[in-house]
């Protein structure tokens, strides 16, 4: 069952919607309003979504023959009269398949319910693995995990390095020796369930937006792995950008007399902040002498130095870093945030917030299940 990734598309559904497909995107606005606000009464669905009452009730009903809803009892304190009665998302009642590939040295999944709480996990060592033995590797670990759950499985969501285009073929990750790669397409028939693949930088700007901290204006989530790259939501839409390729930041050269990156270009973003770099940095620099807080923060501020004309285009809201907190947060996170506002004019930062995520290593895993949740149910 292939299916085109979210990537692109308004995430969430607002307002009433008269075409051919009416019906499910009515279905998703009242979804989307349990998954964001909590319970509610159908007269409640109603006055929020615009939608007649009897429409509410019809398609309640179907949501609760489905499993996606579940009636809760009338409210503790009740006005005088007929309580009304409460319906909420029945968060256990499917399950989601996620997948994190991101790692070099190993794959890892997780089962998620509908309210993006991680049930179980499971990982794979890489072990060198490349081209159809990684993909080999995928299907194994989607069948582990489709074991740990006796629930159904509403789709499988994965997080992949490289480039990825809407189809869920990987166009090009290097470091699996992927290149057009339809990884979605043999995951789903494979396994006869959606399947949702996208770069990881995005699926990450997806967790995030969905289950971190983050407001409603512009987000931006930097991942920090092995490589560097960018997942960007604007206006309430995954920036997918020319051939699939925004975000790609770490290839932006910042010192043309650094070190030589793997894309064959000199002084790549990746180069300083990767973090076998960053790490290398820190181990020379304490035979040197020079203090950690010293190096990440002359790191951060060559960070900010690219992300600023970015802000500044984009008046964003937020930008959070993803990757081991160890390393980005405190003196490089300071440096970064301060080199911006430094370079950037005071409308264009003055209501940035500068982060790391509240999600950890998990937001790729939650991430892929806001693939599937709104590929599937348009919420997220």
């Amino acid at each position: 069952m292939t299916t085109t990734s979210p990537v692109g598309r308004q995430l969430r559904p607002r307002g009433k919607l008269l075409q051919e497909d009416a019906r499910r995107h009515h279905r998703s606005l009242l979804l989307q309003q349990l998954f964001r606000e909590g319970p509610a009464s159908r007269a409640d669905l109603a006055r929020t979504s615009g939608l007649t009452r009897v429409t509410v009730s019809d398609l309640v009903g179907e949501l609760v023959a489905d499993g996606l809803v579940e009636e809760l009892g009338a409210p503790a304190e009740s006005r005088v009269g007929k309580p009304p009665m409460l319906v909420g998302l029945a968060t256990d009642s499917t399950h989601v398949i996620g997948m994190d590939l991101s790692a070099t040295d190993r794959m890892t999944g997780a089962v998620i319910n509908l309210a993006g709480r991680v049930l179980a996990r499971h990982e794979l060592p890489l072990d060198g693995a490349v081209g159809d033995d990684a993909v080999a590797l995928v299907h194994e670990l989607a069948a582990a995990l489709i074991a740990k759950t006796e629930r159904p499985v509403l789709g499988i969501g994965v997080g992949s390095p490289g480039v990825v285009d809407a189809d869920g073929t990987v166009i090009d990750a290097p470091n699996l020796a992927w290149t057009d790669t339809p990884l979605a397409a043999s995951l789903a028939a494979a396994f006869e369930l959606p399947v949702f693949v996208a770069n990881d930088a995005n699926t990450a700007v997806l967790g995030e937006h969905t289950f971190g901290a983050s407001g409603d204006g512009g987000l931006m989530v930097l991942r920090v792995g092995t490589g560097v790259g960018a997942g960007l939501v604007l206006g309430g839409s995954l920036l997918h950008g020319h051939l699939g390729a925004a975000g790609e930041i770490g290839h932006v050269v910042v010192d043309p007399e650094g070190e030589r990156c793997a894309c064959s270009r000199t002084g790549c973003l990746e180069t300083i902040l990767a973090v076998p770099h960053l790490r290398r940095r820190l181990e020379d620099g304490s035979r040197s002498g020079e203090s950690p807080a010293t190096i990440l923060g002359r790191v951060g501020e060559q960070l900010g130095v690219a992300l600023a004309p970015v802000v500044g285009t984009l008046n964003l809201h937020e930008l959070v870093l993803s990757g081991p907190q160890e390393l980005l947060d405190g003196p490089l996170l300071e440096a970064a945030d301060r080199s911006i506002r430094e370079r950037t004019m005071p409308i264009s930062s003055a209501g940035l917030v500068v982060r790391t995520s509240e999600l950890g290593e998990d937001v790729v895993l939650v991430g892929a299940a806001v693939l599937v949740l709104s590929g599937q149910l348009g919420v997220s």
